[in-house]
């Protein structure tokens, strides 16, 4: 039994069309969905690219394993997937990007190098790499990007000192002109590089040349994409197969841009807002988008028919997912970032090939669900130890194995009244943290860095989010589904507010780096008592005895 799992990066779950959209066709997710699970209110513990993937990979909160933005070390020890996967002989393999920042320090410190197995697997956040490619430029981010693609492009005729730069990164203009896909005014372009060459066809190929390529031994591959993440440049014809006409209506109001909440108000200043809340920035970089995901579902359907042909659809669990979404213009910002749903909600789909998972193809759960599910699934489906000491999300399992008249048990019931029975037993509500201490915003607030960090709590309902020092803020996506209204200075809200804060309270206060023991062995050591040879509080030699406790043989008592 095999697992790929494919990430798309900053895909919005509201952009493919088994979520719904009307204003883009994705027939190849559409299938996956057809034939596996599709979650409704699946959630990241971060809303951007490296501290959501970490959680990912670990299956532990941000505010877990530390690593809370883009460039922060995965602290060397932290337990991963693939740690969990190797124990019970399942190969773990990367294909595509990770964000991974290795903590050289703590390696140099334990005097771990990283050209050591070991090392090379503390550096990789536990996968064995194939293609390592975060989709950054190679002479800045050196290890990190695109060496193989590099090499591929210029196998391929396209040369340069950095050919993803020169040919993934670089638009043709109207009369040959070249022209840097950073700038957004060239997204409508096409990119230099053909379709059949680009980074997504590419890292396609590599996934499936993986697949051939394993034996007898299960694995699993990460499968991760860089698109739709910016630069948003995209080869012919995907570059003009949309238009803003196509694009849905920018969701955002007047009332939020006059919000009187200062981290609001300093988001939407910042230079990528600013630029996403201009329309005619928004009409020509939105369809751009679009295209890149009709890109990568047309690269689904070459994945998907290479699995049906080969047979391992019989075999191989097949994951859908996103890091995070793009806010791309919506609520006056762009980029990603913050825990409106078109940030921190994402696309999950989920193909079991197992005959368990029968009852459930073509099915819609609404069970409140976060990224570090999948880690605890992938261990259960291949049969690894459970390790809820370290492991802080749930598998996934019980709900892909359900029934579709049994599905309604594990969904949140109306947190309007404190009477709560459905749901409770999988999951109360979701938790998203983010820190913006290095973001342009904290400095223009004057906050400082250990005080700059949010966090959300959201049960289906209601969604708090709490800034530290700062007001609260409160939707309600009942009433208020497009989270243009915050609530939280409405007087006839105060309930909710103390409900989800409390909530965020006893979370905070959970264990979350006693890793070390399981439960079954401090329970062990309870009954136990104290270590051999210890003996406290005994007030006589028969009173020790009654206890199991005896003294040393050269005493009387």
């Amino acid at each position: 039994m095999n697992v790929l799992w494919i990430m798309a990066d900053q895909l919005r779950w509201d952009y493919l069309s088994c979520y719904g959209a009307k204003h883009i066709d994705t027939p190849n997710l559409d299938w996956l969905a057809s034939r596996g699970m599709r979650f409704n209110r699946a959630y990241v513990q971060s809303p951007i690219c490296g501290p959501s993937r970490m959680s990912f990979y670990t299956g532990r909160y941000v505010r877990s394993h530390g690593s809370t933005w883009n460039g922060f070390p995965l602290r060397v020890g932290e337990p991963t997937l693939g740690d969990h996967l190797r124990e019970v002989g399942v190969k773990v393999s990367l294909v595509g990007k990770t964000h991974m920042t290795p903590d050289r320090e703590g390696m140099q410190r334990l005097g771990i190098t990283p050209e050591s197995t070991i090392g090379a697997l503390v550096s990789e956040c536990g996968f064995e790499v194939v293609v390592r490619d975060d989709g950054t430029n190679h002479s800045d981010y050196p290890g990190r990007c695109g060496e193989d693609y590099d090499n591929y492009l210029r196998q391929h005729g396209m040369d340069g000192d950095n050919p993803w730069e020169e040919w993934a990164n670089t638009a043709t203009g109207p009369n040959g002109e070249l022209l840097s896909g950073w700038m957004l005014e060239n997204a409508p372009h096409p990119a230099r590089v053909p379709k059949e060459h680009s980074e997504t066809a590419w890292l396609t190929t590599r996934g499936i040349e993986y697949i051939d390529a394993q034996g007898d031994q299960p694995w699993l591959c990460h499968l991760s994409y860089i698109k739709p993440h910016w630069p948003y440049l995209v080869p012919a014809p995907y570059n003009d197969m949309y238009s803003a006409g196509d694009v849905p209506p920018v969701n955002r109001s007047d009332a939020e841009r006059k919000s009187n909440h200062p981290l609001m108000q300093a988001w939407m200043d910042m230079r990528v807002s600013k630029s996403f809340s201009r329309d005619h920035i928004r009409d020509i970089v939105a369809p751009v988008y679009m295209g890149l995901i009709k890109e990568l579902d047309d690269q689904m359907g070459r994945l998907f028919d290479h699995l049906k042909a080969s047979g391992s659809l019989d075999n191989t669990m097949i994951v859908f997912c996103s890091d995070h979404g793009d806010n791309m213009g919506d609520h006056w910002f762009g980029e990603k970032d913050l825990f409106h749903d078109c940030s921190a909600r994402v696309p999950l789909l989920i193909y079991d090939p197992r005959k368990a998972a029968d009852a459930t193809r073509g099915t819609v759960s609404n069970a409140l669900v976060e990224g570090v599910d999948l880690a605890p699934t992938f261990m259960q489906y291949f049969g690894a130890q459970s390790k809820p000491h370290i492991v802080e999300g749930r598998s996934l399992e019980p709900i892909l194995h359900s029934t579709p008249a049994a599905l309604a048990q594990f969904e949140p019931t109306d947190a309007a009244t404190s009477a709560r029975t459905s749901g409770d037993a999988w999951r109360k509500y979701c938790v998203s943290e983010y820190d913006y201490a290095t973001r342009d915003a904290r400095r223009s607030l004057g906050v400082d860095q250990n005080d700059a960090r949010i966090a959300m709590v959201f049960d289906g309902r209601w969604k708090y989010i709490h800034v530290e020092n700062m007001p609260c803020m409160l939707f309600d996506l009942q009433t208020d589904p497009n989270e243009l209204q915050d609530l939280a200075g409405d007087p006839a809200y105060a309930d909710q507010i103390d409900r989800l804060a409390q909530w965020h309270y006893a979370w905070s206060r959970q264990h979350h780096n006693r890793t070390t023991l399981s439960a079954d062995v401090i329970e062990r050591m309870t009954d136990d008592g104290e270590p051999p040879g210890i003996l406290i509080g005994f007030a006589n030699k028969e009173e020790g005895e009654q206890h199991g406790k005896t003294l040393p043989p050269h005493v009387d008592g």
